[in-house]
């Protein structure tokens, strides 16, 4: 099970980890904290010497109730990170974290290896057609409708069906335009409960049937703190903890902002199940 990021083939039959890297003012946990090029670059450098095989880069909040922002902002904020990223770390796999085709064009023109949207191409019309053409790895995300309003609407009959059904119409259109090195992400906190979260994640090994890499996002998020009576800064143990539950329900990739810690995981499950880590 691999993708092709540039030319470069990632082998995700062993997991990997995708380190975070928010650029935005107001993420749920670590909003505005890279503010300049020597806070970023550092923070880069650390999860790559940690073992991040991938850096997620966003400019767009996602959290629940998030403000919108721009095409011009969002460009504004994200191209010349790319740009820095791009020329430090030269080797290094960016991720973008966006929804629309005119930023992951701009940020695929400067070097980024990866497209990660949190609507499956469903908020821009233009992004599958361009992915088609950029013929990068697309991370699709179950959502319904958008940040804004995504949290009204968790009324679902049968979760998991209905998500396995979302997926294969989004893969359908995405393989119509061209788009095959696909990762499916199933949303943990876009809209779904509390209780759905944990309902996704127990029976998250489904998604197996759909035969594409599974991306799990969830760490530091609420779902973790809720529980536990905490908050997003306390989360890191509830995080491991539910990262080893991912990659023992399938995941192939963990989305975190705690890289070193998501890679010893990673290490332990590998250690736990053998039969994975010598898997050709």
């Amino acid at each position: 099970m691999t993708i092709n990021c540039r030319g470069s083939l990632i082998d995700l039959t062993k997991p990997k980890v995708m380190g975070i890297l928010n650029i935005t003012p107001d993420s749920f946990y670590d909003g505005g904290k890279y503010k300049d090029e020597k806070d970023i670059l550092a923070q880069v450098e650390a999860m790559l010497a940690q073992g991040a095989t991938f850096v997620d880069v966003g400019a767009y909040s996602s959290r629940p109730g998030a403000k919108e922002v721009t095409p011009t902002e969002e460009l504004k904020r994200i191209t010349p990170i790319v740009e820095l990223l791009v020329r430090h770390f030269p080797e290094a796999n960016l991720s973008i974290d966006t929804f629309r085709a005119v930023v992951a064009q701009a940020c695929a023109d400067r070097g980024a290896a990866m497209i990660n949207d949190i609507s499956a191409g469903a908020l821009d019309q233009a992004m599958l057609p361009t992915m088609g053409k950029l013929k990068l790895p697309y991370v699709m995300m179950h959502m319904r409708g958008t940040p804004q309003d995504m949290q009204q609407r968790t009324d679902y009959q049968n979760l998991m069906k209905e998500i396995m059904h979302y997926f294969s119409q989004r893969i359908q259109r995405a393989v119509a335009h061209g788009v095959h090195d696909l990762v499916l992400d199933p949303g943990f906190g876009f809209a779904k409960t509390l209780e759905q979260n944990y309902g996704l994640l127990r029976d998250m090994d489904i998604l197996k049937m759909a035969e594409r890499p599974i991306l799990a996002g969830i760490s530091r998020k609420s779902m973790i703190y809720k529980v536990l009576g905490s908050s997003a800064q306390d989360a890191l143990n509830g995080t491991t903890a539910l990262h080893m539950v991912a990659l023992q329900k399938g995941a192939n990739i963990l989305r975190a902002h705690d890289v070193k810690e998501a890679v010893e995981c990673v290490h332990l499950y590998l250690s736990l199940y053998p039969e994975v880590a010598h898997r050709p």
